[in-house]
């Protein structure tokens, strides 16, 4: 695997499958990410709809900052505050701890430029599994 953080700008479409194990409802998610650079950074924001079993569609939006180096990146909240870093490797791990709850994620690039991101989150009210596949759009 030879990729850059370069290789990430543009548009992605994005599956993705949220299975949470204390309410037991399902959810899909069908939308596309947009990776462009503002400055020094990078601006990652994604819009689709988002189906809970049972309940009718509706818009989900997400934002993130993005800055890179030659080893990955790393991705910080709208506000600025860090999250967590993606190492580009062709599997690479990060969690985040949001207190009371942990977010883990798995990153796999091994079938780039499709890849997938898994995040498993955990806390008094949260037990989840997200599972995300990017594809260029």
């Amino acid at each position: 695997m030879s990729m850059t953080p370069l290789d990430f700008l543009g548009r992605w479409t994005i599956k993705r499958r949220i299975e949470d194990a204390l309410s037991g409802q399902d959810a899909s998610f069908f939308g596309v990410a947009e990776i462009s650079e503002q400055g020094d950074q990078w601006r990652y924001s994604e819009t689709g709809q988002l189906q809970i079993v049972g309940a009718k569609p509706m818009t989900a939006e997400r934002r993130y900052i993005w800055r890179t180096d030659a080893a990955g990146v790393d991705v910080f909240f709208e506000d600025g505050r860090f999250f967590h870093r993606i190492a580009l490797a062709s599997a690479a791990n990060a969690a985040h701890w949001c207190d009371p709850d942990q977010y883990d994620v798995v990153y796999d690039f091994a079938d780039w430029p499709v890849w997938q991101s898994v995040w498993i989150v955990t806390g008094p009210r949260k037990n989840y599994t997200m599972q995300s596949v990017y594809q260029p759009a």
